[in-house]
């Protein structure tokens, strides 16, 4: 059986992956990272719930010491009542090549050289290393440094187009979390929300038949 090893975090984009791989026999390792994120518990908890039944449960692994005083309220969690939040206020540097770089190394250290990652190509204004310029990138690199090889099956693909693909899936939509402004529930507002409610409403899910939590 082929094996692959999944960036998983709970949200729509990830777990879609996960749905297509599973339904394609494929033998998942879900990887999760607490990197200090606000959010982090309710992540993993929904992450452990939102995957395929039969798939491995994943693994967490903690790397929040690198990111330890950052001022990205994706780590420091924003007062919703008071503060504008902003792209630019949600970047934290250099986290997908961080993502990437560990994945390899996991990867290859149990055997597995396939990666899998849910990122699309990010219209957010600081999530540079989200962009398919920068995958095709990371292409280039890795196949210069290593045997690991990393697909990113909605690289060129719209939010809409992700959740065309996870309702043909059975994926889960409402139990997915990606916000990135609130701990606890989504906000709504964050620029993860809207373009995920802007989806929805785009592949004809209606906002009462899947609420963002």
């Amino acid at each position: 059986m082929k094996s692959a090893l999944l960036l998983a975090s709970g949200g729509l984009d990830s777990t879609t992956v996960a749905y297509d791989l599973d339904q394609q026999g494929i033998d998942v390792h879900p990887m999760f990272f607490d990197y200090g994120q606000h959010c982090v518990e309710i992540e993993w908890n929904r992450v452990n719930e939102v995957l395929p039944s039969k798939m491995r449960k994943p693994e967490r692994f903690d790397i929040s010491d690198i990111f330890r005083g950052s001022s990205s309220l994706l780590i420091k969690e924003a007062n919703l009542w008071t503060d504008d939040v902003k792209d630019d206020d949600l970047y934290v540097p250099y986290r997908t090549m961080l993502f990437f770089a560990a994945a390899a190394a996991r990867a290859q250290t149990v055997g597995i050289l396939e990666v899998y990652t849910g990122f699309i190509n990010s219209n957010h204004a600081k999530e540079i290393d989200c962009t398919s310029k920068f995958m095709n990138k990371l292409d280039g690199l890795t196949n210069s440094i290593g045997p690991v090889r990393f697909n990113s099956p909605f690289r060129y693909s719209s939010k809409a187009e992700v959740a065309e693909a996870a309702i043909r899936l059975g994926v889960p939509i409402g139990r997915t979390y990606s916000c990135q402004a609130a701990s606890q529930f989504p906000c709504g507002a964050c620029p993860n929300c809207v373009e995920r409610l802007h989806a929805l409403e785009d592949a004809g899910l209606s906002h009462s038949r899947s609420k963002v939590g």
